[in-house]
């Protein structure tokens, strides 16, 4: 087929309107697709991963939004002495917004020490030592400083928290790349939001080997009395709950990623039908040529193919120019989901646009090779 191909091109290009606008459907379907297939993938990166199941976040009970829990700093020497506790990291949150949004920022207010350590961040632009020593220095994540337009030494305010941006790091995953890491002294006595001596949340790493839920039960049942009750849950649970409705409207785009995929089908298959009705007569001329029953299938099942694939290459390359320069993301009660493809998802996507391709040419590869050559020859 492949001496072929320079045919199966002329006449994919013979009807060049028709063609161009199928592409563009397709290519629109393909983005849709693999905007969709981001969003989920960040989702489902939430909940993955060693750090997810062998952390627990010590939250105030009955607490949904960060800006609400507010649990004493004090709470954590309580904490150290469960067993199964190998560390414990005070964390203050504050966000610009607690409901679901496309431009949440979330500042963690950790000790420096402890933001080093327990955080695998690797800096781009600034360093350590300015961060450590400024008061109101501060490091923000690459995503984040592509949405905001945010550099080294630069000044950034969200209501009554003003940083210097000391540094632009990248992070073992997307999400994290949505947050601003600041001091805990300096978000605790930041004026507005009342936190001196409080935390929002305390970060527990585990000893290898101790079971997440007895720990995490024994912290609550140690804190029951307490005029501050807790609610201990895995790092992947607390953020899976927190993201909860988010989670359900974002599984049911489930439907919208196969409607794209029908959407393909049904553009590429109508184009392909077309065209080999536009050239029954031609088909039939290449069967006098000798050109056997497979060779016209494989020539108008390669077309396609072909017109499914630019399609969908075309979609999901300006998908991932989109995503990777906007450093978008969805986030919601402190939680960010990172919108961002990876390439085993633009791989996916591309398989989809050659299968839907190749079930599209089918029926019409199969009228053409087995129509007669003399009621072809004779239809007008």
């Amino acid at each position: 087929m492949w001496k072929f191909l320079p045919y199966v091109f002329k006449s994919v290009w013979r009807q060049r309107t028709r063609t161009l606008l199928t592409v563009s459907g397709a290519a629109t379907a393909l983005f849709v697709f693999t905007f969709v297939g981001s969003v989920q993938q960040g989702l489902a990166n939430l909940t993955r991963g060693s750090a997810a199941e062998r952390t627990l976040i010590v939250f105030q009970a009955s607490r949904f939004c960060p800006s609400t829990s507010k649990l004493p700093e004090d709470h954590g020497r309580t904490i150290a002495k469960v067993a199964g506790v190998k560390e414990i990291v005070p964390i203050q949150v504050f966000m610009n917004n607690c409901r679901a949004s496309l431009d949440l920022v979330v500042f963690h207010g950790l000790p420096a020490d402890k933001l080093r350590q327990n955080r695998n961040l690797s800096l781009l632009s600034g360093d350590w030592g300015t961060f450590e020593k400024g008061r109101d220095a501060a490091l923000v994540g690459r995503a984040l400083a592509k949405r905001r337009g945010l550099s080294v030494g630069q000044r950034f305010t969200i209501g009554e928290v003003s940083i210097t941006v000391a540094g632009i790091y990248a992070a073992a995953t997307g999400a994290e790349e949505s947050f601003v890491y600041t001091h805990l002294g300096f978000l605790q006595q930041t004026k507005g939001l009342n936190a001196v001596g409080k935390v929002t949340q305390f970060e527990v790493v585990l000893d290898d080997g101790a079971d997440p839920r007895t720990v995490g039960r024994a912290i609550d049942q140690g804190f029951r009395s307490a005029a501050v009750a807790t609610d201990t849950r895995p790092k992947g649970v607390f953020q899976a709950r927190a993201a909860g409705d988010l989670a359900e409207l974002i599984g049911m785009t489930h439907y919208l990623g196969y409607a794209c995929i029908g959407l393909v089908l049904a553009l590429v298959a109508t184009t392909t039908v077309m065209a080999v009705q536009d050239r029954v007569r031609e088909h039939a001329v290449l069967q006098t040529l000798g050109f056997t029953w497979r060779r016209i299938f494989g020539l108008v099942l390669t077309e396609s193919i072909i017109v499914s694939v630019v399609g969908g290459l075309l979609g999901i390359a300006l998908a991932l120019i989109l995503l990777l320069s906007s450093g978008l993301a969805i986030g919601t009660e402190g939680v960010t989901i990172s919108v961002a493809p990876s390439a085993g998802l633009a791989v996916t996507g591309l398989l989809v646009t050659a299968v839907v391709g190749l079930l599209a040419g089918l029926v019409p590869a199969w009228q053409a090779s087995r129509a007669e050559i003399v009621a072809s020859l004779r239809q007008a």
